[in-house]
């Protein structure tokens, strides 16, 4: 049995590696990442584990909304639960460029 995950940033992680999956299952979405991100096909596997390359992950699947909601469904996840994977993971990687809406 596998144990439960409570660390933001580990769940942070496989929800950008579940979207790196769904990305990767749609031949045409895969070679607009790949030729985006310019890591080959032969490499994808190896970036994978570098938390930036996750993040950029994320990135491609919220910038379209219909993009983000195909895969929030795929995965059964509210999309708002992709939108924060990627604030907890920028957030510990230091990126600031991440626009937060403020009341």
């Amino acid at each position: 049995m596998k144990k439960p995950v409570h660390n933001p940033r580990e769940v942070a992680e496989i929800v950008a590696i579940q979207a790196l999956t769904f990305v990767a299952g749609d031949p045409e979405r895969l070679g607009l990442f790949l030729a985006e991100t310019g890591v080959g096909p032969e490499t994808l596997r190896n970036a994978a584990s570098d938390p930036n390359f996750l993040l950029s992950v994320l990135d491609f699947v919220l910038r379209d909304d219909d993009t983000v909601k195909t895969f929030a469904k795929a995965s059964e996840l509210h999309p708002t639960n992709v939108a924060a994977a990627r604030q907890v993971l920028g957030d510990a990687l230091g990126d600031r460029t991440w626009e937060r809406d403020v009341p």
